[in-house]
């Protein structure tokens, strides 16, 4: 009952300092936010995307990312790690039997004997955990577990959004492509508007030239854009865990439409970000290896007993002149070891002062990820109306300008200049809207994670 008591009142454990405080809000929310606080973002948060690809991307995702299925298996090998650690707490048992045949030297006689020994025995050892090593033991490999879990979630949410911002880059090169096969087409009526207007002598041939030129330019930008467009989908199956070449995807032009995105709460990205919750739980294992450090000082106990039957016949073995037992203790206190416990304990406290600076630097740029695609979201949300104002405009003036070359009023070096001018305008609204999406994205996945109920509840102290 001592030891019991002693074991409650460990003097080796060790608590991590409190978390590093939270600002009140995002600086970059009160810039753009509309949408109440109280909106819910669903655990799938792609699905506010309203893309059916999408969707059904993630969940191929899900199956055949090579990734995901490492770090499963890790989490299976710190589970089973945390079990080792909590039977190390309780006694052990083993049975045992043997048969023993010796012959002594022989005497003055020349004569020797020979005995046969026959045992059954049971034994048990227990270590009584005065000062709570071996509960530092199970709390370090439980924070690991637990830490584990939320890699593998952080890993998983990763994946999906590293997958969905890939798949609005995929769109807007589909999208791009689109545009550069109508103006290649424009370009080509144009050339041959052009060619018509020499052939009649209105045009010098230097105005065939530089309009081909311009067909010539803009058709190589878009064997580039397939290029890119190919490259951007062989990316998509290897996160997907499918040979490239045996992955395709109908091809479509339509960028999805933004979701609302609700105002992120800096306390709740803190308590909800699985990467911080792996920070978290390796500063709270780091200082239980303090207490499994400091414990190393300490006395340890041993109990041990053991009960059997020991004869000369089997027949005969279990009868009460063949019991035999034993119950014993053992105090082992170390004296001497070349500074091997305190270097050890020196140690520790190290890895726990990293394991600080690291779970603190990993909310500093959590944090600074929020703001910037707080940011980005804002900055590029009136990107994309100056540049569909500015593509409007270019519309129009290389309409203008086609006219006025049809009536001989200006030169192609006009007509190039607002075709240019046009392909640059709607290619930035796209370009504009993919970094809209990306930054969205990001946004709803700090509000879409969830931690695993075990992470959750344990790996916060």
């Amino acid at each position: 009952m001592l030891a019991l008591l002693l074991a409650g009142c460990a003097v080796t454990s060790q608590r991590p300092p409190a978390e590093p405080p939270a600002p009140a809000a995002f600086q970059g929310s009160s810039d753009w936010q509309r949408v109440p606080a109280d909106v819910q973002v669903p655990e799938a948060w792609w699905t506010l995307f309203k893309d059916p690809v999408l969707d059904r991307l993630q969940s191929e995702l899900i199956v055949g990312n090579q990734n995901l299925a490492s770090a499963l298996a890790q989490v299976r090998s710190a589970r089973a790690v945390l079990a080792a650690s909590q039977s190390a707490i309780f006694p052990t048992l083993s049975l045992g039997a043997g048969t023993t045949r010796s012959a002594t030297a022989e005497n003055a006689n020349g004569q020797r004997t020979v005995a046969t020994s026959n045992s059954l025995t049971a034994n048990a050892s227990w270590e009584i955990d005065l000062w709570g090593r071996l509960a530092e033991g199970v709390k370090a490999a439980g924070a690991s577990y637990q830490a584990s879990e939320a890699d593998l979630a952080a890993l998983r949410l990763s994946a999906q959004a590293t997958l969905t911002q890939s798949y609005f880059s995929l769109r807007t090169a589909e999208a791009q492509q689109a545009l550069l096969e109508r103006t290649v087409a424009a370009t080509q009526r144009t050339l041959e508007l052009t060619q018509a207007r020499y052939a009649s002598g209105v045009v010098a041939q230097s105005d065939v030239l530089q309009a081909r030129t311009q067909l010539r330019s803009v058709q190589a930008q878009l064997s580039d854009l397939r290029t890119q467009r190919a490259q951007l989908l062989h990316a998509l199956a290897a996160q997907l865990g499918q040979l490239p070449g045996q992955f395709q995807l109908p091809a479509s032009a339509a960028l999805p439409e933004l979701p609302p995105v609700p105002m992120l709460v800096p306390s709740l990205v803190l308590a909800q970000r699985p990467d911080l919750a792996a920070a978290r739980a390796r500063q709270v294992a780091a200082y239980a290896q303090i207490g499994i450090a400091d414990a190393a000082f300490f006395p340890s106990v041993d109990l041990s007993a053991s009960a059997g039957y020991r004869g000369a016949s089997w027949s005969k073995l279990v009868s009460a002149p063949n019991l035999v037992w034993s119950l014993g203790a053992a105090l082992t206190a170390p004296l001497f070891d070349g500074g091997q416990r305190q270097l050890a304990s020196t140690q520790a406290r190290v890895s726990a002062d990293v394991a600080t600076a690291n779970y603190r630097q990993a909310v500093l740029t959590a944090f600074q990820e929020v703001e910037d695609n707080l940011v980005q979201f804002s900055e590029s949300g009136e990107a994309v109306a100056l540049q569909r104002d500015a593509y409007e405009a270019a519309s129009g003036n290389l309409a203008l300008v086609l006219e006025q070359y049809r009536a001989g009023t200006v030169s192609y070096l006009n007509v190039s200049t607002a075709q240019a001018s046009a392909l640059s305008a709607e290619g930035n609204v796209l370009s504009a809207r993919n970094r809209q999406l990306v930054a969205a994205s990001v946004l709803l996945k700090n509000l879409g994670g969830r931690l695993p109920a075990s992470v959750t509840t344990a790996a916060r102290p």
